[in-house]
């Protein structure tokens, strides 16, 4: 009975482990859309499990630039050490000035998991309306790998389907998972079970998917894939690179 025991709490601990908990850059906005009364925006930078609400800690990117009507506005230089739950991040401050849509990515230096056994790179970004212009929110942004919106991310309700097409190298991702996940920032939300936290959906033959985002505020899109190439680990070994193409969008409620 005893060894009975063993085995079958050995076989729980191993099924619990296979539940996906997934990390996430973060590139946050205060709104998404900006109008004449608000026209600095801040953005917050981390990298977390943002439905359990778990930080991590997130070095000083690589780059963090906005491009906006084909012009790339470096914003490192104006990032500032910040702190979200309880981890390092990063904060920045853009003064917007003509009516465009402002896409805000950041490219953060590889991140070593030492419990998956690799390195991290999620390419993030979010797309902000200003003052009431909407043309070019489903350009590429360039990325190395990346989600181009199928439909406007901006002026939604909560309730409505995204659908996006996810680019590895510009071309469509076929059959490729795309997790997704709330931003739990007010901890409003339990979990029905793990399973819950993050949900998963694959594109198509043309690297489109499609999700019913079910109540407001931010959700995070992220299509992962290994990279072609290994980086040293800690030990001097050479490890797998994980690439993320990021992606998030705000959903508003109905007043």
């Amino acid at each position: 009975m005893k060894l009975r025991t063993i085995v079958f709490t050995v076989i729980g601990l191993v099924l619990t482990a296979t539940i996906s908990h997934a990390h996430f850059g973060m590139v946050i906005p205060e709104r998404n859309i900006v109008d004449q009364q608000q026209k600095n925006l801040t953005l917050q930078l981390s990298f977390s499990h943002p439905f359990e609400m778990i930080g991590m800690e997130l070095a000083k990117p690589s780059k963090f630039y906005c491009l906006a009507d084909d012009e790339k506005i470096d914003l490192l230089p104006s990032l500032q050490e910040s702190k979200l739950m309880n981890h390092p991040s990063w904060q920045a401050n853009h003064g917007l000035r003509r009516p465009g849509v402002y896409q805000y990515v950041m490219e953060p230096q590889p991140y070593w998991e030492p419990a998956e056994d690799i390195f991290i790179i999620h390419y993030t970004k979010t797309i902000v309306a200003a003052f009431g212009a909407e043309e070019g929110w489903d350009k590429p942004a360039g990325l190395p790998t990346e989600i181009i919106p199928l439909i406007r991310p901006f002026g939604n309700y909560a309730g409505n389907t995204f659908s996006g097409r996810v680019v590895v190298d510009g071309k469509p991702a076929a059959g490729q998972d795309v997790e997704v996940e709330f931003y739990n920032r007010d901890q409003r939300y339990q979990k029905a079970s793990d399973y819950h936290i993050t949900q998963v959906v694959r594109t198509d033959d043309q690297g489109v998917f499609h999700f019913a985002c079910p109540f407001p505020g931010w959700w995070g899109f992220s299509a992962l894939h290994e990279a072609g190439f290994t980086m040293k680990a800690p030990d001097n070994t050479e490890k797998a690179v994980e690439l993320g193409g990021v992606l998030w969008v705000y959903f508003d409620a109905v007043r």
